[in-house]
């Protein structure tokens, strides 16, 4: 059985769902998830992300961390990070950040991992890496003591709902078995409890507005335990500020988009992060957010052009063509810079790395 005949079978039994369970399922499934039994990084997965495209990425997140670390007066810290992919990002932190007197002997690290088979990928990947590592599937039990947070794209992949404005009022926007085609599934609008409009079709001329709840309540356990224990953390994600976006739900197979209800469990399935509402999140809480800036900017700040100038300098032709596209692809406006965004949380009173007043 497939995924896409298991989600017909639960809504034939159950009635529609929302979009946050059918993205649960395509991502999360004990089985068939996305994420539960595959690799999907680089050029021959679906998609690639900042830490695959150039060491520079994590060598500059490395020396945030550690900027972080000192600006929190040092001390024993746990470094947390949520979706490590392949730990890629983590192994490029754990290189930099050695040579840093006390940090390593001071820290412990923690990979928050979901995915059996990613995980199994981390533990290779860092083998060797620190003599502190461990994982575990959510952010319960934290160690009880200040942490620093990494979230390279992680938030995009947390289920949205989706509510549809209409000029009659409010509906969700809901996940249904295509009335032509009962092997297919279709998008619905649904009434929430009064009548709204008359009828059920979803044109797709309505205007979407989007809503984490995931977002929230991992937000808000993370400020919790700033509350107790100090630190902060960073959030890197594609998304946006300021007002909603309308529908951004996408899904991407073999480095290109692809109908997000087609093969659920075969195809990355993510939305934009409300950085307003993420920040939002954390200040309700009393914990302080910096940004977000672009991601152009914010690696700018930290020294990329420096960093690859280095690099440059002991490089093959080939290598420095590398380095060069590399860069361009995380800093550049057309490419990853302007649309990716980097945010701060801190539970103490200093402005981090990257994010000081222009």
């Amino acid at each position: 059985m497939s995924l896409s005949e298991l989600l017909i079978d639960t809504i034939r039994s159950k009635g529609p769902m929302t979009v946050a369970d059918y993205m649960a399922q395509a991502l999360g499934h004990e089985e068939y998830g996305y994420y539960m039994r595959r690799d999907p990084f680089g050029h021959k997965g679906d998609f690639i992300t900042a830490p695959e495209i150039s060491q520079i990425f994590g060598e500059l997140l490395g020396a945030w961390v550690a900027a972080f670390w000192q600006q929190m007066d040092g001390g024993d810290f746990a470094l947390v990070e949520l979706g490590p992919g392949r730990g890629t990002l983590m192994k490029d932190i754990l290189r930099v950040t050695a040579p840093v007197p006390d940090l390593h002997e001071s820290m412990c690290v923690v990979m928050v991992e979901t995915s059996p088979a990613l995980r199994r990928m981390q533990e290779v990947t860092l083998v060797g890496a620190h003599s502190r590592i461990g994982w575990q599937p959510d952010i319960d039990d934290l160690p009880r003591m200040p942490i620093i947070v990494i979230a390279n794209e992680f938030f995009d992949a947390l289920p949205i709902r989706q509510f549809v404005k209409t000029p009659d009022g409010l509906q969700e926007k809901l996940v249904d078995i295509d009335p032509d085609d009962d092997s297919k599934l279709c998008f619905i609008i649904q009434e929430m409890g009064i009548r709204l409009v008359k009828g059920g079709a979803y044109s797709g001329d309505e205007v979407v507005v989007e809503s984490s709840p995931a977002t929230r309540t991992i937000a808000g356990d993370l400020a919790q335990h700033l509350h107790a224990f100090g630190g902060g953390g960073l959030v890197i994600d594609y998304g946006y500020a300021g007002g909603s976006r309308g529908n951004t739900l996408q899904a991407v197979k073999n480095h290109g988009f692809h109908p997000v209800l087609e093969t659920p469990g075969e195809a990355d399935i993510t939305a934009h992060v409300d950085f307003d509402t993420l920040s939002d999140s954390f200040t309700e809480q009393g914990i302080l957010t910096y940004g977000p800036v672009p991601q152009g900017t914010f690696l700018t700040r930290l020294g990329a052009e420096i960093r690859a100038e280095s690099l440059l300098r002991n490089a093959s032709k080939q290598q420095q063509d590398e380095i060069i596209a590399g860069l361009t692809r995380l800093v550049s406006p057309n490419e990853m810079g302007e649309l990716f965004k980097a945010m701060s949380f801190v539970a103490d009173e200093f402005i981090p790395a990257g994010f000081e007043p222009s």
